[in-house]
């Protein structure tokens, strides 16, 4: 929740910095988005934004922010996130909660760092900003690398590596050299039955509430109704709000932890993901499955990642279970998830080992 409300800060300050920042040329206006031109070489040339400015951006008519209450871990980066589509569509939900998006939809997402946590409405680092746009039924994906004045980012297919540092919430200060993939390496994640498609937008990681940029605060699935973005339903009553992994009112342990897992790991192990070969299949879904979440269930393949460990999760003993062994590495060949950090989330850790150290049971071998 106090993630929400950071959100809803940034917001409202967008809406502020319009009369400060840098306006760049040619950004003010309507969308401009031709599925056919794209991707363009600049962030600007869509006009997703109105401005832009080193603390952050003010989104165009139609693009309107979003908020997932479980979010993805990306080396400690910040996340705006934001949905456009032409006024003539709507997105529709499946019977799983599943957003499905119409033709010409973008997803916008930029990755940035504020240089204080403490303070994370200030002085921002601006890296990368992700467009998925939808096109002949199809999802693709372009980065778009921000240049040092963090006025312009520029189209990058190759990927690029980015020193960041901040100071984290305690004042201590942090270092990372972020990596931004390149076109194949997001595939590697946003991939069902091996085709690319959006991770984040689903009807129970949007049921909660927002603040947006003209102040106004509703639930999030009513609000993209409203705006005309999503087709008529009582969403939010259908679909149960996904846990929030930082939130100890939101649920217990275990509903905290599969929360956390199913955003960071079950994309990939899912039995449409690219990880389904494993049998381990990491989210809510599988709650009343153990051996598919792991629990007491051999790898399929032993090696260098089961780190000498017997079992995906041994209960009451995290320290021999090779889910957290492999959470907290830093080697490349061991580490997950694979792509998309570089230092282990140790908040996400903590968190999943008190789920494992709760845990009864005895794994017979």
């Amino acid at each position: 929740m106090m993630r929400l409300f950071r959100y809803s800060l940034y917001c409202l300050m967008l809406t502020a910095l319009l009369w400060q920042c840098h306006i760049a040329p040619g950004i003010v206006g309507a969308v401009q988005f031709d599925p056919t031109a794209a991707p363009y070489p600049k962030l600007s040339d869509y006009a997703f934004f109105q401005a832009l400015s080193p603390n952050g951006a003010v989104p165009n008519a139609g693009v309107l922010p979003y908020e997932p209450i479980t979010p993805l871990f990306t080396d400690y980066a910040h996340k705006a996130r934001y949905v456009w589509m032409p006024d003539s569509v709507q997105a529709t939900v499946d019977a799983d909660g599943r957003i499905l998006f119409p033709d010409h939809t973008v997803l916008i997402k930029t990755f940035y760092y504020p240089a204080d946590f403490a303070r994370p409405d200030q002085d921002w680092d601006l890296i990368e900003t992700r467009l998925l746009m939808k096109r002949d039924g199809e999802w693709d994906a372009y980065t778009y690398v921000w240049n040092d004045k963090d006025i312009e980012a520029e189209l990058n297919l190759v990927g690029d590596f980015k020193p960041v540092s901040w100071a984290d919430e305690q004042g201590l200060a942090r270092t990372v050299e972020y990596v931004v993939p390149n076109k194949n390496q997001c595939k590697s994640c946003h991939n069902q039955n091996k085709k690319l498609l959006p991770i984040g937008p689903k009807a129970r990681n949007l049921n909660a509430a927002l603040t947006y940029p003209d102040g106004i605060t509703v639930n999030q699935l009513e609000r993209w109704q409203s705006d005309g973005k999503l087709t008529a339903g009582d969403w939010a009553a259908q679909f149960a709000p996904l846990t929030d992994w930082d939130d100890p009112k939101s649920g217990n342990i275990a509903d905290r932890a599969l929360a956390y897992l199913e955003v960071n790991c079950g994309h990939c192990h899912h039995p449409e993901g690219p990880a389904h070969t494993t049998g381990l299949y990491l989210g809510t879904d599988f709650q009343g499955y153990p051996a598919q979440l792991g629990i007491c269930k051999s790898p399929v393949a032993a090696g260098k990642g089961s780190g000498g460990r017997q079992f995906g999760i041994q209960p009451g003993q995290p320290d021999s279970s090779i889910l957290l062994y492999r959470m907290e590495a830093e080697d490349p060949g061991v580490m997950m998830p694979e792509i998309g950090r570089a230092v282990p989330h140790k908040e996400g850790i903590a968190l999943v080992r008190e789920w494992i150290e709760g845990l009864e049971g005895d794994c017979k071998e």
